[in-house]
């Protein structure tokens, strides 16, 4: 029996998440703050929290190339290399990396069990396999996926991103064949007031890629998701949710996959610095909730990292990402209609 605070899921968590960056847009003691407010506000308790191990190398390897690796190994990334990454690279840093890449291992291998589970980190969705992106030094969610595929646990994954800007990494390491944008027939009317947003689709193997972003905004060059939706600036709650409803309805008809990997950034909020979407907090939980509702109804367990958040008031991206676990006990403990 559930007692009234304790989840019907896991949370991945270390201190060690934090980020070693100084000073820096991203707001690396978040995670930290994310642990802290859960337990204070009573969502969660803490034996609800498991903590990670490393990655290892062999783990690392199976989405990264091994000279890549070598160099983070040793220190001896190019200037342009270490620019490109856009964090000071230190061995602490990489750490930290390899820390998360275990996080969303151990959330992953959680989510087959209870259906859902957390990494209160990772989603270091820039990451390509020769080399770090946009604060994203390993791509964690990558790892994960082919770890369980490497470990029989899992044949197909899905990965929904709806971090503000594009999973690039993603695209790159689960490229599929380009075929021309289209918009997707719409059975909302809401999905009609974003004139100017397109779905893009493309072929899959055995991870279906689906990428919810603002088009005017980083990363500048694309590669193809399976579903790339491309969202004008200033897209707010009702257009962005049924965007996104489609693409999830679209993604489902073509492909079944056995883990769904969702990437929850907190920056499409309207208050972010880094984003031009127009999202309201309660939007951003009303995002999480039809998230989990179409994975718990398809019975297709999920594992959640939290990747970018930018706000001005660093609470207010602590608030998004404790919401998204508000969000997954709420859809997991209510009873699920017979």
């Amino acid at each position: 029996m559930l007692s009234a605070s304790m989840l019907p899921f896991k949370l991945v968590y270390s201190d060690d998440y934090y980020l070693p960056i100084g000073s820096h847009v991203f707001p690396s003691e978040k995670y930290q703050r994310i642990h802290k407010r859960l337990i204070e506000t009573g969502v969660a308790e803490e034996k609800d929290f498991v903590a990670p191990q490393l990655a290892s190398d062999q783990d690392i390897l199976l989405v990264h190339t091994p000279q890549y690796v070598q160099k983070l190994k040793t220190g001896t990334l190019s200037a342009r290399e270490e620019l490109e990454m856009e964090i000071p690279y230190s061995p602490e840093l990489v750490r930290a990396f390899w820390l998360a890449a275990g996080g969303s291992i151990l959330a992953a291998e959680h989510a087959l069990t209870d259906r859902v589970a957390f990494n209160i980190g990772g989603g270091f969705h820039h990451a390509f396999p020769d080399h770090g992106e946009g604060f994203c030094m390993i791509h964690d969610v990558a790892v994960a996926i082919r770890r369980l595929q490497r470990d029989g646990k899992i044949r197909t994954a899905m990965t929904v991103d709806c971090d503000v800007h594009q999973g690039n990494g993603t695209a790159a390491i689960f490229g599929g064949t380009h075929t021309p944008s289209d918009p997707l027939p719409s059975t909302s009317g809401a999905l009609n007031r974003a004139p100017s947003g397109k779905i893009r689709k493309t072929h899959a193997g055995d991870v279906f890629t689906i990428s919810l972003h603002q088009h005017n905004n980083y990363p500048a060059l694309k590669p193809p998701s399976s579903i790339d939706v491309d969202l004008p600036e200033g897209v707010e709650d009702d257009d962005y949710l049924a965007w996104l409803d489609n693409a999830l309805s679209s993604g489902l008809r073509q492909f079944e996959p056995d883990l769904l990997c969702y990437i929850a950034g907190a920056d499409p909020y309207r208050e972010d610095q880094l984003g031009g979407l127009s999202l309201t907090i309660q939007g951003l939980k009303k995002r999480d909730e039809l998230v989990f509702r179409v994975a718990r109804a398809r019975n297709i367990p999920v594992m959640v990292t939290f990747a970018g958040g930018y706000a001005r008031n660093v609470e207010d991206t602590v608030t998004i990402h404790c919401n998204t676990v508000i969000a997954a006990k709420e859809v997991w403990t209510t009873k699920s209609p017979a």
